[in-house]
């Protein structure tokens, strides 16, 4: 039977990493951006050894770099790592359209309707943040809906190598139009249940605007001057 203390410890580090987890996510702590310890033993009220613990994991996955006597940084992504990436991560959000048009329920669809609303929303306010938010909770639940653990698993996985060029990065006025775009045509092809164009749509705008993004946002950082990708203040939650 597992004790208390191990029950509180393993809890204690769960919630550490996925709380940190999270602030990468969300663009709080950036690519290139030194993460702060001692912030982040005030804010979860911890020691240095659970955190580190819990970084290890993260760099494990590839979010985070530990590097010696300098600490861990926020992994950055390179070119050759998009051209990686996104294609695994067209092909992941292609399959999961699939399936979600052949096993979700008219409630699942409506719920990804609402969310797409949001963004819609949001995008005619000139909101990005909330528009940023609700594009990543859109995808996320696409993904959750396909009913496939090793699917949603390893679309996570990829997710946490490109978050800040696919739902932290900003957007330039063409690329979020297009985008939008996007949105509307996959949100029709979901609401009609077309299995096959919606795969479509979703490889397309993966490998196409979103891509197209990531890799503006990576030039951006290059430039002169700028040390990490230029973010929109997403927050935490």
């Amino acid at each position: 039977m597992t004790s208390p203390t191990a029950l509180f410890r393993y809890n204690l580090h769960d919630a550490l990493v996925a709380g940190i987890r999270e602030m990468v996510v969300a663009g709080t702590l950036r690519p290139g951006d030194k993460v702060p310890e001692q912030e982040l033993c005030q804010r979860f009220g911890v020691s240095r050894t659970p955190l580190r613990e819990a970084l290890k994991v993260l760099a494990a996955e590839g979010m985070l770099q530990l590097l010696p006597r300098r600490g861990a940084i926020v992994a950055r992504v390179s070119p050759e790592e998009i051209d990686e990436l996104f294609p695994v991560m067209g092909a992941l959000e292609a399959l999961a359209g699939e399936l979600v048009c052949r096993r979700a329920s008219d409630a699942e669809i409506g719920q990804l309707r609402a969310i797409h609303d949001r963004m819609m929303e949001a995008y005619e306010a000139g909101d990005e943040p909330a528009y940023l938010q609700a594009n990543r909770s859109f995808h996320e639940t696409l993904v959750a809906l396909a009913g496939n653990a090793t699917l949603q698993t390893t679309y996570m996985q990829i997710l946490l190598r490109t978050r800040a060029f696919r739902f932290v990065a900003r957007k330039s006025a063409e690329n979020w139009r297009a985008a939008v775009s996007d949105h509307r045509q996959i949100m029709e092809a979901l609401a009609a249940r077309s299995a096959s164009r919606l795969s479509r749509l979703l490889r397309r705008h993966v490998m196409g605007v979103t891509v197209k993004i990531a890799r503006d946002a990576l030039a951006e950082a290059a430039e002169p001057g700028t040390s990490a990708v230029h973010l929109v203040e997403t927050g935490s939650d």
